[in-house]
């Protein structure tokens, strides 16, 4: 990979590459199943996972979920626009770019520290139209034309928790904007026993799109556990049998809720306002080790 550079660059042979960024020190670490295979992660709390070769793979669980999500946005091989909050590896830009050529994508991360990293490591292939803003990503996501994006992504994590400005009725209001009519909305949710957040993220969700879908582990689902979830929202139809399918065959099967019990896993939660709005739990030491 090269010598250590005065920038606070290390680089060993196991470790990969270990750097500080804004967000605190990222770690490359080599993957080595696959030769050009990483694994990022940020203060210890994984992030992403690239394959520079196969950028259609997909290794972490929730990733997978929205890889399932794209795949089924738009038929096979249209071109989307898309917008990801949150940036990491850049890992599902670099997805839609090689299953869905021609693709427009703006990617909004607001650490312009791992931006320079990722892009100097793992960089992006130069055919694929991915436009990166080192911003905010409400202030980035108010910069979306109204109606351009076909999906908008949210994926966005400070110190291992979902920024409480992320979380609103008022967020959600300007992702409705940014989306085309029949756009899809997707959110990574983190959360653990008693699952007040995610109940809330549902809820908040609800009252601004007329289709929600949750995609989880069972046990995450019975708060048996911290884990992830994946959210999908729309006012057009979800294909969910499409999505129970492709979630029941994964290497860790999820489960997908939707309609009513959905609605009523929610248990009364109420929807989240810029002024309540506080961040997503810290998970467990023990989620990371």
């Amino acid at each position: 990979m090269g010598r250590a550079r005065s920038s606070g660059r290390k680089q060993v042979a196991v470790e990969g590459v270990v750097e500080q960024v804004d967000g605190g020190v990222a770690r490359l670490v080599p993957d080595r199943e696959r030769v050009r295979g990483w694994t990022l992660s940020i203060d210890g709390a994984p992030q992403s996972h690239v394959d520079l070769d196969d950028p259609a793979y997909l290794s972490f669980e929730y990733q997978r979920r929205f890889g399932h999500v794209v795949d089924l946005v738009a038929p096979p091989g249209k071109p989307l626009r898309a917008v990801h909050l949150g940036g990491g590896a850049f890992t599902l830009a670099r997805y839609v770019a090689a299953t869905r050529p021609r693709s427009t994508q703006q990617v909004v991360e607001r650490d312009a520290a791992l931006v320079r990293l990722v892009r100097r490591e793992l960089p992006l292939d130069p055919k694929a139209r991915i436009r990166v803003r080192s911003t905010d990503a409400r202030e980035g996501l108010a910069k979306v034309p109204d109606g351009w994006a076909g999906l908008v992504v949210a994926d966005v994590f400070s110190g291992a928790r979902t920024p409480a400005h992320l979380t609103s009725t008022e967020f959600l209001d300007d992702v409705r904007r940014a989306l085309a009519p029949g756009g899809v909305y997707a959110a990574n949710l983190a959360d653990g026993p008693p699952l007040a957040h995610l109940r809330g993220q549902i809820a908040t969700a609800a009252a601004r799109f007329a289709e929600l879908a949750l995609i989880a582990d069972p046990a995450v689902l019975r708060g048996k556990r911290f884990g992830n979830a994946v959210l999908v929202a729309s006012d057009a139809p979800l294909p969910i049998a499409e999505l129970t399918r492709r979630a029941a065959s994964d290497p860790h099967p999820g489960r997908v809720q939707h309609g009513r019990e959905l609605i009523d896993f929610t248990g009364g939660a109420a929807p989240v306002t810029d002024r309540a709005a506080v961040a997503s739990p810290a998970p467990p030491a023990s989620v990371f080790q």
